[in-house]
């Protein structure tokens, strides 16, 4: 595809004009959070939507106000003020009313109209099979409860947006009464039909035939909404641009029930670089990146490193000859520049690596390998890996490493010795206790510290034995602590691999240990962290631990 959003289209006899700009509209708030594991607080909400805001999106869908009591709160929240948004508007979710009901007597109705919000997205079944058999009524009762619940809604003043659910499916077996549920919506007012393929089934080549079908016969602006079941949510919102949706719906990070919805880090990337389509600006589309990963941090799910775009792998690049041409031309190995979408190009040293990968990621680090300290990194990462280490994930411990290849050591402290002590008590509990014996400076320190289980004893014994001297500990916390067992034929005397996750509130880093005895990886790892964490903080602190080839 051109850059050129004044490209044409051609559709068997078809051709039609990409649009200029075409508006995001955001769900996470409402079928994101449908997606298993994942649940928001009222305040979570409200800090997503703001995230979402300072994204740039035009629409947040905030949830179904009424169907819940934390949904009526976010919704009473953000009308008195709680929800600043500068750039996006706030729509409720809703149902159109129900069959036989009128209209103005229908409490779903009422429920959006005291949601104050300017915008309303109704959700309306527009497939035969779901009105006889889910709603249990005929098709012209359908089509009225659509035209009558726009016509309200319109009355008060609210602009509409008709969510034709499993329109695809409903379209395939009978397009007559999907299309009648549309031209009810545009003859009752509504700004927006979207065409939502609820069961993610549909593939690329089906959503831009029947978007074209749908486009040829109505004067109503289109929308879509495609989840993923089918791995082609994001491929199916570009075709349905091509045949000209102007609103595209998913979630941040591609949240939702099953598979997920149309991945709007993706989509929206898409449609402004690789299809020259005005979206969420390009000055915001920087932001992308780290409003998916705070959003991720929000919502407690740990971002995919895997993902397009916007995922810690993105643009990392592993192999030698990769990495060698990236360092002359970046656009060999990447499709878009890194910074464009807020991302950065990465490059991954492991026994793989050749010498151009360990001296461009050196000179990344600020360091100056030699020829010499170019082959010591190799042939250390080698052996080491070789062993079970795995510096990829660890750029904590690899960083320490390549420090160490030009001379420099760690002088913080010095361990003497370390004792671990598990105790089983009378009342069937466990006690931790680890005693630790280290030189600060020209001090000799012991100290002992209880915790629920050894690594959080070494740590809180260590941080006891030099806090004083390091008063910047206290803001270095460990985050996560994983273990894995290498060779499991050798059983509980298999070699493990500890990786510990750190952060000092800005800048997050992870460190490896491997041993037959978890202890010592724990406390390689443990060891790693905290010597890492101070020498990324104050002056003083570094002066103090680095000391000079």
């Amino acid at each position: 595809m051109s850059g050129d959003h004044g490209d044409h289209v051609a559709v068997g006899a078809i051709t039609r004009e990409l649009p200029e700009a075409v508006d995001i509209y955001d769900t996470t708030l409402r079928d994101g959070s449908q997606q298993e594991g994942l649940s928001l607080t009222v305040d979570d909400k409200l800090r997503v939507a703001e995230q979402l805001d300072h994204l740039g999106v035009q629409f947040i869908e905030g949830g179904w106000p009424g169907a819940n009591p934390k949904d009526a709160e976010f919704f009473r929240r953000a009308a008195a003020g709680d929800l600043h948004l500068h750039t996006a508007t706030l729509v409720a979710f809703g149902s159109t009313r129900k069959a036989h009901t009128a209209a103005d007597k229908d409490p779903v109705l009422q429920n959006l109209l005291d949601a104050r919000t300017t915008a309303v997205c109704l959700v309306a079944k527009s497939a035969e099979w779901h009105v006889t058999e889910t709603l249990r009524t005929t098709l012209s009762e359908a089509i009225d409860m659509v035209a009558d619940s726009v016509a309200l809604l319109r009355s008060h003043g609210r602009r509409v947006f008709l969510d034709a659910e499993h329109f695809f499916d409903g379209y395939r077996e009978n397009p007559r009464f999907s299309l009648d549920i549309i031209r009810a919506a545009e003859d009752a007012g509504a700004e927006v039909a979207i065409l939502c393929d609820t069961n993610g089934g549909t593939l690329p080549g089906d959503a831009e035939r029947i978007v074209g079908a749908v486009r040829d016969k109505y004067g109503i602006q289109l929308g879509c909404h495609f989840h993923n079941d089918a791995g082609c949510a994001v491929a199916n919102s570009l075709a349905a641009v091509r045949q000209g949706c102007t609103q595209v719906q998913g979630c941040i990070n591609g949240y939702g029930e099953r598979t997920g919805n149309a991945d709007l880090c993706a989509t929206v990337p898409n449609l402004t670089l690789k299809m020259g389509i005005r979206t969420i600006g390009r000055d915001r589309l920087e932001r992308i990146t780290p409003v998916a990963h705070h959003i991720a941090e929000l919502v407690n799910i740990a971002p995919d490193p895997h993902q397009p775009y916007v995922g810690q792998s993105a643009f990392a690049h592993k192999a030698g000859l990769h990495t060698s041409a990236i360092a002359r031309a970046p656009q060999a190995y990447e499709h878009v520049a890194p910074d464009a979408v807020g991302n950065g190009t990465r490059f991954v040293v492991s026994e793989m690596s050749g010498r151009s990968t360990v001296d461009l990621k050196a000179r990344q680090l600020g360091l100056s390998l030699d020829g010499a300290g170019l082959t010591e990194v190799l042939d250390n990462l080698k052996e080491l890996e070789h062993r079970g280490y795995h510096f990829e994930v660890a750029d904590g411990s690899l960083e320490l490493l390549m420090r160490a290849a030009t001379g420099w050591k760690q002088t913080f402290f010095r361990l003497e010795s370390l004792r671990v002590i598990t105790e089983q008590r009378e009342d069937g509990s466990f006690l931790t206790e680890a005693t630790i014996k280290v030189h600060v400076a020209d001090e000799r320190v012991l100290a002992t510290a209880e915790g629920n289980g050894p690594v959080n004893a070494l740590d809180a014994a260590l941080r006891k034995a030099i806090g004083s001297k390091y008063p910047e500990l206290s803001h270095l916390h460990l985050t996560d602590y994983k273990v894995r067992v290498l060779d499991t034929a050798k059983g509980t005397g298999a070699v493990t691999r500890v990786l510990i996750d750190s952060t000092d509130g800005e800048r997050t880093w992870t460190t490896i240990g491997v041993s037959e005895n978890i202890i010592e990886a724990s406390w390689e790892a443990l060891e790693d962290s905290l010597v890492f964490g101070l020498l990324q903080g104050s002056p003083d602190s570094q002066d103090e631990g680095v000391s000079a080839p």
